[in-house]
């Protein structure tokens, strides 16, 4: 993340940075303004660092595998590519160069609404710049093909040699704190930590010695996602325990996300306010806030840091592990860990990413990047430096794929949604903020100019906006920086709930909601 400076030309793409990661979105901006680094932005917003791009293009929501895929097509054409690299550290050239000739600037213009000689310029400056960093977030994740988004820019690294090296890479920027940390400690449905695939019997037997159970009693099947539990509610799924998150106002089509949890035999949640969602709760545990835990985190760039509580919590919360280390024991296992330094400890004798991390050792030396196998390892600040995890890199063919709801004459526009600098994510904290609920006490609708126009719209009148799932009425704000066709909406608030419009139709892989583009209709109130 410190490493801005050493690029010489950044793509942004999916990501509102100074408002979403406010310190990293200030690093660019000062790359760019003090360092002369060259900035590319792809957003349909006129998004901050759009001003100070040295080109800014808006593409239509749900276009952006075709505008990636579009710029690879350009490279390979012109020649642009890095053939030493792609000799010696991928494979797949053939299928992938065929996958692209559909990707033409005429078929991207059309699908992305991007003028073809712009798609030329990006593929230009970013190619032939130098070294290039990519830049992403939930904006090219949150569609039914965002898998494919991913592997796309993966694609456009590879190709450009654009990995191991300082200024390079492909860098998601996670969307919430200690997302990294929560990943790396298996809080996903195929892994144990660190990654290691449940399906393999050598990491079943590995954890079942560890927790001393049998390996038979070791389920080997993958489980489900947030999204499909959810789904499920109610048919193959009887409880959830829901920690630190508040899908009554984060889930897509909350209607249906409503009548899911309702169906549940038994609903229990664990945060540190009564969140819309523990109002639906059979139990609620409080737990303590970030400032009064003890505990390490893991950021975006794979550094793992202790965190010492700063405040006392309140009476009757405890620490997040207390709550489930008790838990624990009263469903039998005495000797499960309660301290953070136990629990740190057991994690890295099973992990191997971890194993040369001592929480001494990460306390001294103010973090470490897995992976660190060994306790002389220094960590490991860039990834791919010799080779890829796998071996080769492999360029993947993609197919272009539609999103699940076009706009139509009955819902004209293309709803796209996200987060405001002032507020994060379901505003369970910051809505508690004088401060920052004075400056955006609300939410609103960003519409263009020329629509509202066209709907005699005025800037602060309410409207009504819809989709084939529900309504809201909440304030318009007209403005130029949004693409005419589009309106955007925060989902911060829960009385003007953008994720009431929400598709909730997944990508088939990841399995997470189309948040990012669906057809509404925006209607003046009389």
């Amino acid at each position: 993340m410190q490493e801005t400076d050493q690029s010489d030309v950044i793509f942004i793409i999916g990501t509102n940075t100074t408002w979403n990661h406010p310190v990293f979105g200030g690093m660019i901006k000062k790359s760019v303004k003090e360092k002369g680094v060259k900035l590319i932005v792809v957003d349909p917003r006129e998004i901050d660092l759009a001003r100070i791009a040295d080109i800014h293009i808006k593409q239509n929501p749900g276009s952006d595998t075709a505008v990636l895929m579009g710029i690879q097509h350009i490279i390979v054409k012109e020649k642009w590519y890095n053939q030493k690299f792609i000799d010696e550290r991928t494979e797949g050239w053939d299928d992938y160069v065929k996958s692209l000739e559909f990707f033409t600037p005429e078929k991207v213009e059309e699908l992305s609404g991007i003028p073809k000689e712009k798609i030329y310029d990006v593929a230009k400056l970013y190619a032939t710049s130098g070294k290039g960093a990519v830049f992403y977030a939930m904006g090219i994740t949150q569609h039914t093909h965002g898998v494919d988004n991913v592997k796309a820019v993966a694609n456009l690294q590879m190709i450009l040699g654009n990995y191991g090296q300082p200024g390079t890479g492909v860098n998601p920027l996670r969307g919430q704190n200690n997302v990294q940390g929560a990943c790396d400690m298996g809080a996903l449905p195929n892994v144990f930590t660190g990654y290691q695939p449940v399906t393999v019997e050598d990491n079943r037997r590995k954890f079942a010695e560890a927790w001393g159970v049998k390996l038979e009693d070791m389920d080997d099947k993958v489980g489900q996602t947030v999204t499909t539990m959810v789904n499920n509610a109610g048919d193959s799924i009887r409880a959830i325990y829901i920690m630190g998150e508040n899908p009554m106002v984060s889930d897509p089509n909350l209607h249906h996300a409503k009548e899911q949890l309702e169906k549940l035999d038994f609903l229990v949640v664990q945060d540190i306010f009564m969140t819309e969602t523990a109002e639906l709760a059979d139990v609620v545990l409080p737990a303590f806030a970030f400032a009064e835990k003890t505990g390490t985190f893991v950021n975006t760039e794979r550094r793992v840091q202790v965190s010492h509580k700063a405040l006392e919590g309140p009476t009757g919360a405890k620490q997040d592990y207390e709550i489930i280390a008790e838990i624990a024991k009263l469903m039998g296992d005495v000797n499960f860990p309660d301290t953070p330094e136990s629990l740190f400890e057991e994690l890295r004798q099973l992990t191997p990413s971890y194993k040369g991390m001592t929480y001494e050792r990460i306390e001294k030396e103010c973090g470490l990047r897995w992976p660190c196998p060994t306790e002389d390892h220094p960590g490991t600040p860039i990834l791919h430096g010799a080779q890829f995890s796998r071996g080769k890199g492999l360029l993947v063919p993609i197919e272009y794929k539609a999103p699940a709801e076009y706009a139509d004459a009955e819902y004209p526009l293309t709803l796209t949604t996200g987060r405001l600098l002032q507020h994060y994510h379901t505003g369970s904290m910051t809505r508690r903020s004088k401060v920052l609920d004075t400056i955006r006490p609300s939410g609103m609708v960003e519409i263009n100019v020329s629509d509202a126009q066209k709907l005699n719209i005025a800037d602060g009148e309410k409207v009504k906006v819809s989709t084939r799932r529900g309504e809201i009425e909440i304030d318009a704000m007209v403005t130029t920086r949004i693409k005419e066709g589009i309106v955007f909406i925060p989902f911060h608030f829960a009385e003007t709930a953008a994720n009431i419009l929400t598709n909730d139709a997944l990508d088939p892989v990841a399995k997470i909601p189309e948040y990012k583009v669906c057809a509404v209709k925006v209607e003046k109130i009389a």
